[in-house]
């Protein structure tokens, strides 16, 4: 029977009397690994060693047996886990085996030798000062140590929250990834009369923009997509009427950087749905576990996140949990949303680390949620990741067909995007669009209350989906226009009546926003040359062109089950109204597309300063019951202190 270690230490310190002579027993240091799925036992704490005295007789290491499977990775009958699949079968759709479990009980230490000669006093006094030392410096050492991983407690998630980063305290975000924005500019009518685009309900951006905002740096401009900093907040539009999934409402005033132009406000409204009206839930969370996730913004926060969305399931629901680092692995088959404690324990369970294998982790994620497929419920999995797609099937090609192919089984695809430092927004940005869902950056346990609690009908329940628009403008009342923002949602004209064509959808109860900055005839040049074998005036037209109608706006939507799309159309009537008579909704909405603007340093900002940008919202508060717009007066505050830009009182037209 082994001696346990403690024993051991006593023993040996008894025959280790000076006059014996036994040389100090030397000492094995053993650090713990972090483990992807820890099992009953709390993460290694990063900071703090284990030192295991061997024993002179045998050189075994004494290691109680229940220690040692306290280490081991989650038990089997919690989840199953699995290496990726081999590089020559990137498309396998089976379930990867289970891969062995990793033992981590600590190695045998080295035999701890006799001393064959008495050793002098002064030997052994110089040998217990340095052993002194040494134990004060590790001493030293754990105290720095940042403090451990959280545990798989039941409790944690409720225990420890989860806040922002602090506030001005920047970082190195250069390895985070966005793509290319190239602005609209303006176009001429005469050219081009129709405008078509697919709606965008993401609000990444604004929460990413927040962020650094916060940290006390300026954001990167292709980090600003100002349609998504517009829609992250809601306005008050009307309920649809009748059989209608959204309502739509329009206005016309002024534009606050251009007092030349006028400003086009579109807007929709979904269908709000009560929540014991709310289908049957088949939810599969597929977590990025690896070693890019290992941050106090990242896993321990998705966690409590996720957390949130479990307290609201019924028994009617099921969820699955899916990782995924060097290899991907089933922790939770589908369960109960009602079994609350056995989901939030899986959750709890999770510890960061190795490589990412994002591909086979989204295979296996669609499985599960096909086996658990629900007739008329919502089918979704949940990606929640930083973006990191760094080892597997990687290539964007293959991701976008695979998600394109269980689309159209009806299973869609959401995506969270969590941390710093390593967000891949044009990735997680691309998952979702491809997945007919939506992308949510989670910067705060107030974030993910907003998008998880608040938002959860308008995040889950498609009530619309291949939502499109298109706008022909009057050559008789309009010269020129630009749409502000949705850059990466363009359309060909001749994709608006394409059923092929996917769009973005619409969730119960949302919210969505477009604004036209719009230049009336004969108000100047808007940088297009004059054609050269046509005038402007010389256009036949019909009589609806001399009707007052600025504009004749088109929308295509699908039922959520649907193949076969609805059009209905809104003609647009041009009005005389200054901004300072407009709505709160327009002037609000104009508010936010200026700062996202200033920010990207857009040729079309005029002279507008962040000053005036204030002053507009702040027009426009309305009830702001849960503090969002106010807190945007304070972004548009700490912009204007960053760019350098002193205070100044503005006054809506």
């Amino acid at each position: 029977m082994k001696t346990p270690i403690r024993t051991t230490l006593t023993v040996m310190s008894l025959l280790c009397l000076p006059l014996v002579g036994c040389a100090a027993p030397k000492h094995a240091t053993y650090a713990p690994e972090s483990v992807s799925l820890a099992g009953g036992a709390a993460p290694a704490d990063p900071g703090a060693s284990y030192n295991y005295a061997a024993d002179d007789a045998g050189g075994d290491t004494a290691v109680d047996a229940t220690s040692v499977a306290q280490a081991m990775p989650i038990e089997a009958e919690a989840g199953e886990m699995a290496p990726p699949a081999p590089a020559d079968e990137p498309d396998a759709e089976e379930a990867p085996a289970m891969a062995p479990a990793r033992d981590y009980a600590p190695q045998s230490a080295p035999v701890a030798g006799v001393a064959s000669k008495v050793a002098s006093r002064s030997s052994r006094r110089a040998e217990r000062k340095a052993r002194r030392a040494a134990k004060k410096a590790a001493k030293h050492k754990s105290e720095a140590a940042p403090s451990k991983p959280l545990t798989a407690s039941a409790t944690t998630t409720s225990q420890q929250p989860i806040q922002a980063p602090p506030q001005n305290t920047r970082k190195d975000n250069s390895n985070e990834g966005y793509d290319r924005i190239a602005e609209q500019n303006f176009t001429a009518v005469a050219q081009k009369p129709l405008s078509t685009f697919s709606i965008d309900v993401d609000t990444a951006s604004y929460s990413n923009v927040r962020r650094y905002l916060q940290s006390g740096s300026l954001p990167p401009a292709d980090a600003v997509r100002i349609e998504e900093m517009v829609n992250y907040f809601s306005y008050n539009y009307p309920q649809p009427r009748g059989n209608r999934p959204f309502s739509v409402t329009t206005e016309v005033a002024d534009c606050p950087w251009d007092q030349s132009h006028r400003l086009v406000h579109i807007g929709l409204k979904g269908k709000e749905i009560a929540k014991n009206a709310i289908p049957p839930r088949n939810l599969v969370f597929l977590l990025d576990v690896s070693g890019s996730m290992n941050a106090h913004d990242k896993l321990p926060l998705l966690k409590q996140a996720l957390g949130m969305v479990v307290k609201q399931l019924d028994s009617r629901d099921r969820v699955s949990i899916v990782v995924y680092a060097g290899a991907s692995g089933v922790v939770l088959k589908p369960t109960a949303g009602n079994l609350h404690n056995q989901i939030l324990g899986a959750l709890d369970r999770l510890s960061a680390g190795g490589s990412t294998n994002g591909g086979q982790g989204i295979k296996l994620a669609y499985k599960l949620a096909q086996k658990s497929f629900v007739r008329g419920g919502i089918n979704r999995v949940i990606l929640a990741t930083d973006g990191d797609f760094n080892v597997g099937v990687t290539s964007r090609g293959s991701l976008e067909r695979l998600i394109e192919r269980k689309r159209r089984s009806g299973v869609f695809l959401s995506v969270l995007g969590f941390g710093t430092g390593n967000l891949k927004d044009s990735q997680m940005e691309m998952l979702a669009d491809k997945g007919n869902g939506n992308y949510a950056y989670i910067d705060s346990t107030r974030e993910a209350h907003k998008v998880l609690v608040d938002e959860l009908g308008s995040t889950l329940v498609t009530i619309a989906k291949d939502v499109k628009i298109q706008v022909e403008f009057n050559p008789n009342m309009v010269q020129s226009y630009r749409l502000i923002g949705y850059e990466n949602r363009a359309l060909a004209d001749r994709d608006f009546n394409d059923d092929r064509k996917d769009a973005g959808e619409i969730g119960a109860g949302h919210t969505v926003t477009a604004l036209y900055e719009v230049v009336p005839r004969g108000a100047g040049g808007t940088g297009v040359d004059p054609l050269r074998y046509q005038q402007e005036g010389d256009h036949t037209l019909t009589a609806a062109a001399n009707s007052g109608e600025m504009m004749y706006l088109k929308l295509r939507y699908k039922q959520p089950q649907g193949s076969r799309s609805t059009l209905v159309t809104y003609p647009i009537q041009e009005s005389d109204h200054t901004l300072s008579q407009s709505s709160q909704n327009f002037r609000f909405s104009a508010a936010v597309a200026g700062f996202g603007m200033l920010l990207r340093n857009s040729e079309h900002s005029g002279e507008t300063s962040f000053s005036q940008i204030h002053g507009l919202a702040q027009s426009a508060l309305g009830r702001d019951t849960k503090g969002y717009r106010r807190e945007f007066l304070n972004l548009v505050k700490k912009a204007g202190h960053l760019r350098g830009e002193q205070p100044s009182v503005a006054i809506a037209r």
